[in-house]
């Protein structure tokens, strides 16, 4: 999870290094483009089987979302400080409770809205409201972070049925062709500089939710959560290093209070996922020892066939 926290604040100095002579549209185009490249051969090593799809339709509506969430985030980058921009995109997961409530229809208790209430209270601390810092770039970055948790609510559901390398690899499919389309109105030949900025931009996204996508599948969400919020400091010092950016106080302090909201959720919600796994074991240890001895998938003698295997 550090790794990739590591290159995705990279990627947002190779963003404003390329923006200086291609429009930010254009360098998603590329982003996505180097990325299809880099991800090529391991597609073709899995075959047309690894992505073969039934719910093309849903893959599309995930990949306009995610389109959406990157286009607004590129173009935060050439407007906004660079470490304003990652606070507000931690507010992510609080959007997320907001979707799983209405999409996914779970339930979500006081505590959980305590903490997604106090989360939002960080943004404003952030943005400060009639203080004249509510701009495009703000705007911006919240519509990212809503688009962000609309997208991830759509894997939530795709991965109880779709298989991981083709969840990846349509994104990737579906974003090319949509950015090309918003590339072209702009479009102007890059360098061969602002070139090299955007094959890394493309290498390093892919290796960045590579590195994300394997924290999660390794560790509980509750645990990664909380290295994600890494991010702050190192670009906080990325850009002061670079573009001699320097970090508010009510940034420091509307990220902190983000970042706790956010991390009580994830904890919550890992706690509970948990809890929920636990008592189907149960409710299915009880309904085995009620089953007659003779009923399918019981050995002779009424143990479950499952428990003799193991």
């Amino acid at each position: 999870m550090l790794t990739g926290v590591v290159v995705m604040s990279g990627m947002s100095v190779m963003i404003r290094y390329a923006s200086e002579t291609v429009h930010p549209f254009e360098s998603l185009f590329f982003r996505n483009l180097f990325a299809l490249l880099f991800l090529l051969p391991w597609m073709v090593r899995g075959g047309h089987a690894e992505i073969r799809v039934s719910k093309l339709g849903i893959y599309t509506v995930r990949g306009l979302i995610t389109f959406v969430s990157m286009a607004s985030w590129f173009y935060a980058v050439t407007v906004m400080p660079l470490s304003q921009m990652v606070a507000l995109s931690f507010t992510s997961p609080l959007f997320g409770t907001l979707l799983a409530v209405l999409v996914l229809h779970e339930v979500v208790r006081a505590r959980r809205w305590a903490a997604t209430t106090l989360g939002f209270i960080g943004v404003l601390i952030i943005i400060r409201p009639g203080i004249d810092t509510f701009d495009v770039g703000t705007g911006l970055m919240l519509m990212s972070a809503f688009t962000t948790a609309m997208s991830v609510i759509i894997v939530k559901r795709l991965t109880r049925t779709e298989s991981t390398t083709a969840i990846v690899a349509w994104l990737t499919l579906v974003l090319v062709p949509v950015s090309l389309l918003t590339a072209l109105p702009v479009w102007t030949w890059p360098s061969l500089t602002a070139l090299g900025w955007l094959a890394g931009l493309g290498i390093c996204g892919v290796m960045g939710h590579w590195c994300v996508a394997r924290a999660f599948a390794a560790a509980d969400a509750s645990l990664v959560m909380v290295f994600d919020y890494v991010r702050l400091p190192i670009t906080a010092v990325i850009a002061y290093l670079v573009f001699d950016e320097r970090t508010d106080a009510w940034t420091w302090v509307g990220a902190s209070i983000i970042a706790a909201a956010s991390i009580y959720t994830a904890h919550r919600e890992a706690k509970l996922h948990r809890a929920r796994i636990a008592a189907a074991a149960i409710a299915e240890q009880a309904q085995a020892a009620e089953a007659p001895p003779d009923a399918p998938g019981n050995a002779p003698g009424g143990t479950p066939a499952g428990s003799q295997r193991q």
